[in-house]
């Protein structure tokens, strides 16, 4: 990895050097793959939808305008293939979600992988509109503003929609006893 920010990388991959969009890649790779996962709920889809963002954006870089953050764009448009896919496959798989501490003994480990399964398995349930904004937020730490950029939708919508989808979660989570 190289001290070049993304817009200098975005410029030499234009100019012809593919390493570094190899180096684009490396940065955001895993969080492209995180949220699909978190969004489709199925590994072979985050998979597919991750390879496809970075084909798309690759075949699409011209169009990128270094006003905004590179790491926003990219989110976008993986964000979009994971919806994509969602409506296009109409299906929802299990994901193994691992919650443990470190140290945590065997029955803490245990109770942890439960719990997230169950608490994946409800997130899975709720619409994209609702379980998008969860995912960016809660689990990626994107504020309401690049979440806005992410989503293409005024901060007030994503507000909105982020209180909708916690208040179903936690219906959810209630009724399969995992809070009160």
């Amino acid at each position: 990895m190289s001290d070049r920010g993304d817009n200098e990388l975005v410029q030499a991959t234009l100019t012809g050097d593919s390493a570094a969009f190899d180096e684009l890649i490396g940065r955001y790779e895993a969080k492209i793959f995180n949220m699909a996962l978190r969004v489709t709920g199925n590994v072979e889809d985050a998979m597919d939808t991750t390879q496809s963002a970075f084909l798309k954006a690759y075949g699409h870089l011209a169009r990128f305008d270094p006003a905004h953050r590179f790491f926003s764009w990219i989110y976008r448009i993986g964000l979009n293939e994971s919806l994509d896919i969602l409506k296009l496959r109409k299906r929802t798989a299990s994901l193994p979600v691992e919650v443990a501490e470190e140290t945590a003994g065997p029955e803490r480990e245990c109770l942890g992988r439960e719990a997230g399964r169950a608490i994946q398995a409800a997130l899975l349930e709720l619409t994209p509109e609702q379980r998008v904004p969860i995912v960016l937020r809660h689990l990626h730490g994107l504020s309401y503003r690049e979440m806005s950029e992410v989503i293409g939708i005024p901060e007030k919508t994503v507000k909105s929609r982020l209180f909708a989808g916690r208040s179903q979660l936690r219906e959810k989570l209630t009724k399969k006893g995992l809070i009160r």
